[in-house]
């Protein structure tokens, strides 16, 4: 497949561009290293840019679907801060259904439960998708792209189990000129009796349907949001993949309850004296994100390989070094949402000097040279008690010492000497 030198797709078996490139491979794993440069050569400024199912990206950081892009005046402020691309939050046909509640949203602290003080470490929200009638919605889509053309806008969407309703929604989304679409397989609350969301995420039969569905009527590029909330999250994404989406995001928010007010003895956030158990988010759960895509890069490796398949990853990024992470197990791009909401749009500069930092110390020039480096260096429990086995022979074979009297030599004598020390 064939992708634009520049930022959109003309369709899923098409490109209208005069200046064309090859679509991007999918290499996870890469024995590359940076290669060092001596202190007299100018060393080039390290490039952020991703090329992702032929959409050109200045950096690799994307705002999540979420608060962050809920209408046109967030998204246009995630566009000048500098951001790589945004997707929207969560649109369906009918908002009349979504309805809200305040407060939606409960901190987990470090330290002592409830204490004001402690660094802010978990986020839990009990919101909805979009609750603005898509009307309003497709035309704030329209007005972001005619006013920036080159930047990479997503669209997130989520429908009731219903073909007809899913493909309705994707062709009035694409008619806006949005640049991709998100499927929303993962939000963990909200209305599961309908199989929206999680419910499909959590059915590879239903999921395999609904893909279908959707991949039958799109012509941009299509990803497939995960849920974390599985026994094996490499399984749906596989059953996306082989349905006929391009890209896989990972991960949506995990189940949970935030805590119980000590004081109350009521849950949070507390709702009337009520609550409703939520999506947890935040740097709590940015090592549970890093099981999650590791797993899912791994399955694509080896059963896809590169046939130009993305990956985004998911979860507590709040440091350029957290986003170098995800990079690390094989992610072309890295979204954050509640980052965003804690820090504001303007961290995505501290982002990007941070990532660059990292390829600096590296002599990493771009995004390819260091993707799904690390990948190769995760295998089983039976094969690392092996090589420390192996790597403990290794080591008394070493410290065995001199095998004679006549091995001794002068210059070496101290060494030889200790070379027979056992403690």
């Amino acid at each position: 497949m064939a992708s634009l030198s520049l930022s959109q797709i003309g369709g899923k078996n098409s490109v209208v561009e005069l200046q064309m490139t090859p679509r991007p491979r999918f290499n996870l794993c890469k024995s590359r290293v940076g290669l060092r440069v001596s202190a007299s050569e100018a060393k080039p400024e390290p490039d952020l840019s991703v090329t992702v199912n032929g959409l050109h990206m200045p950096n690799p950081f994307v705002i999540g679907s979420g608060p962050p892009g809920t209408n046109y005046t967030v998204m246009k402020k995630a566009f000048d801060e500098g951001w790589g691309a945004v997707i929207a939050k969560t649109v369906s046909l009918d908002a009349a259904k979504v309805i809200n509640v305040t407060p939606r949203y409960a901190r987990l602290r470090a330290g002592a439960n409830g204490s004001a003080k402690g660094q802010i470490i978990g986020w839990e929200n009990i919101e909805l998708i979009s609750d603005r009638p898509l009307e309003t919605m497709l035309k704030e889509f329209k007005q972001l792209k005619e006013e920036y053309p080159d930047r990479i806008l997503i669209a997130s969407i989520m429908e009731e189990y219903d073909k007809a309703a899913w493909q309705e929604l994707i062709d009035r989304v694409e008619q806006t000129g949005i640049d991709a679409i998100e499927i929303n397989f993962s939000c963990p609350h909200g209305m599961p009796e309908r199989k929206m969301g999680a419910a499909v995420g959590q059915d590879c039969t239903l999921l395999e349907e609904v893909c279908g569905w959707i991949n039958a009527k799109a012509t941009v590029p299509v990803w497939a949001k995960m849920t974390p909330n599985i026994t094996d999250i490499a399984q749906p994404a596989r059953v996306a993949l082989r349905s006929g989406c391009e890209g896989i995001s990972a991960i949506n928010t995990i189940m949970s309850v935030m805590g119980i007010n000590l004081t109350t003895l009521r849950p949070e956030p507390c709702v009337e004296g009520y609550s409703t158990p939520g999506g947890y988010s935040a740097k709590a759960v940015h090592p549970i994100a890093l099981g999650k895509v590791m797993s899912i890069a791994q399955m694509m490796k080896s059963e896809f390989g590169d046939k130009g398949y993305s990956l985004s990853g998911i979860g507590g990024v709040e440091t350029g070094g957290d986003a170098a992470e995800f990079i690390l197990l094989g992610a072309n791009t890295v979204q954050v949402c509640t980052g965003v909401m804690m820090h504001g749009y303007g961290v995505v500069k501290k982002l990007c000097s941070e990532l660059k930092d990292f390829m600096r110390t590296h002599n990493f020039s771009s995004i390819e040279d260091f993707r799904g480096v690390s990948l190769q260096y995760f295998t089983t429990h039976t094969d690392l008690v092996q090589r420390q086995q192996e790597a403990i022979r290794q080591r008394k074979a070493i410290r065995q010492g001199l095998q004679s009297d006549k091995d001794w030599t002068g210059d070496g004598f101290v060494k030889e000497t200790e070379s027979m020390v056992s403690n």
